[in-house]
C-alpha cells in the first residue's frame, strides 16, 4: 500500500537533508491521504520491462555462494536503483527509520547533531547547522564536507546510509572527519535531544525589531504571529527578518510567513508537468505589511527561506542583504510506503513572483555583505550583515 502525503518543498532544503540528525527534505508531513490500494502484481503495461528484475530476484537465493541478505534488502536496493536512474538528488527513498525521523523533524524535537546536509558530488555536505544545535556549537559551517563518522567513510555512501551513521540517541558522541577549504580535521559532537522554537524575536537597541526564523515547521506561522504581535506593540522603526542558515521546510508555511509581510498578490509560481502553472497568493491580513523591512540571507538560506526572500525581493517589499543563497527551487511530494518507509519525489519547480528560478545558482542579495572570517581585535565577532541591515533601515527611512 502506498499513501500520498500532501505536499511540498526543502526541506527542505534541498537534496537529501539531515534535520537535527534526522533525515528530512523540508517538505510537508501532512496526514497521509489514501491514494493507492495494495498492488499484488506488476501492472500489465510494465510486466515485460520488469520481468528481468523478477527473474534476477528468483535466481539470487539459489545462485549465490553466500546468501546473507533479506528480501527487504533486495527491495530497498531495487527502489534506490529505480530512483537513481532519475538523476535527481531530491528524489529518494527513506528507510522506515529515516521516514520516522523526518516526520519528527517538523515538531521541533529531535535527537541528533542538528545539521541539514545534502549530497554534493558523492560528498555529504553541510547545508546549515541549526541554531542552538550541537553541530553549531561544534563549529560546523555551511559547505563543510563530512568525510567519515566514527571512522566509517561517508564518501559515495547513499544519503540514507550516511544518516544512519550520523544520527543517534541523545548523549552519545560521534566523531567526524571534516573537510573545509581543502583541509581536514576531526571534531567530536555529542548528540542531543533538541527542542528549538522556529522563531525568535527581540528589539534591537536602535529601535528596530529583529525576527530570526531557523526553519519552516508546523508551528512556525503561529510562533511568528505571536512574535510579531509582541514586537510591533513596541512601535519599532523597522524590521529585520533573519533567514540565514535557514534550510527551509513546509511550502505552505513559507507562503503563510510571506503573507505576514505582503498585502496581497503573488508569493510564488509553481510549475509541474501534470498541473501546469499555479500561483500561490498572499492575503491582505498580514501583521507587518507596511513596516520598513530588510531580509538577511547567506549560503545556508535554502528552499522555503529562498522562497520568502525571493517573494519579498520581487515585490519590492524588503531589501535583501548578505551573500548568495543556497539555490534549491524544486518541490517534493512525500509518499508513505507500506513498510513504514517513504519516498520523496520531485513534482514541480517553484519560481519567484517575477518568474526567477533559484536553482542552482541561488538568490542574489540586493546588497552584498560578506561576514568577517575572524573576530575583531577585541575578540568579539562582528555581524557585518546585521549591521548593514540596521544602517540601511535607519538611513533609508523605508
Amino acid at each position: 500500500m502506498v499513501k500520498k502525503v500532501v505536499v511540498n518543498l526543502f526541506s527542505g532544503v534541498l537534496a537529501g537533508l539531515l534535520f537535527l540528525g534526522g533525515y528530512s527534505l523540508g517538505q510537508s508531513p501532512y496526514a497521509p491521504v489514501h491514494l493507492f490500494g495494495p498492488r499484488l502484481d506488476t501492472p500489465v503495461g510494465a510486466r515485460a520491462s520488469f520481468a528481468p528484475m523478477w527473474e534476477v530476484w528468483a535466481l539470487l537465493p539459489t545462485g549465490l555462494f553466500e546468501t546473507n541478505f533479506t528480501n527487504d534488502d533486495l527491495a530497498e536496493g531495487a527502489i534506490n536503483g529505480m530512483l537513481a536512474v532519475l538523476n535527481d538528488p531530491n528524489t529518494r527513498y527513506l528507510s522506515p527509520e529515516d521516514e520516522a525521523a523526518a516526520r519528527e523533524g517538523f515538531s521541533g524535537e529531535l535527537q541528533g547533531i542538528g545539521a541539514e546536509v545534502t549530497m554534493v558530488d558523492d560528498f555529504v555536505t553541510i547545508v546549515s547547522p541549526l541554531e542552538g544545535s550541537p553541530a553549531e556549537a561544534a563549529g560546523l559551517q555551511p559547505g563543510d564536507i563530512l568525510l567519515a563518522a566514527d571512522g566509517i567513510s561517508l564518501v559515495g555512501v547513499d544519503i540514507s546510509a550516511a544518516v544512519s551513521y550520523i544520527r543517534g540517541p541523545a548523549g552519545t558522541t560521534v566523531t567526524f572527519l571534516v573537510q573545509r577549504d581543502g583541509e581536514q580535521f576531526s571534531v567530536d559532537i555529542v548528540r542531543d535531544l533538541i527542542r528549538i522554537p522556529s522563531v525568535r524575536g527581540e528589539m534591537l537597541p536602535e529601535g528596530l525589531a529583529y525576527v530570526r526564523l531557523n526553519r519552516f515547521g508546523q508551528n512556525t506561522t503561529e510562533e511568528l504571529q505571536t512574535t510579531l504581535d509582541e514586537l510591533l506593540a513596541q512601535a519599532p522603526a523597522g524590521l529585520i527578518l533573519d533567514l540565514r542558515r535557514n534550510p527551509g521546510g513546509i511550502l505552505e508555511t513559507a507562503v503563510e510567513v510571506a503573507d505576514e509581510f505582503l498585502d496581497g498578490g503573488v508569493v510564488l509560481i509553481e510549475r509541474s508537468t501534470r498541473r501546469g502553472e499555479e500561483q500561490y497568493e498572499s492575503t491582505d491580513a498580514g501583521r507587518a505589511q507596511l513596516i520598513p523591512m530588510a531580509v538577511l540571507i547567506d549560503e545556508g538560506t535554502a528552499s522555503a527561506s529562498e522562497l520568502v526572500s525571493g517573494a519579498l525581493q520581487d515585490r519590492n517589499r524588503a531589501v535583501v542583504i548578505g551573500v548568495t543563497s543556497f539555490g534549491k527551487g524544486t518541490v517534493q511530494t512525500w509518499y508513505q510506503l507500506s513498510n513504514g518507509g517513504g519516498v520523496r519525489i520531485t513534482t514541480a519547480r517553484w519560481l519567484t513572483p517575477n518568474g526567477r528560478w533559484v536553482s542552482p545558482d541561488g538568490l542574489e542579495p540586493d546588497i552584498t555583505v560578506i561576514l568577517p572570517e575572524t573576530a575583531a581585535e577585541n575578540g568579539e565577532w562582528q555581524d557585518t550583515q546585521l549591521e548593514a541591515a540596521v544602517d540601511y533601515l535607519l538611513s533609508s527611512g523605508r
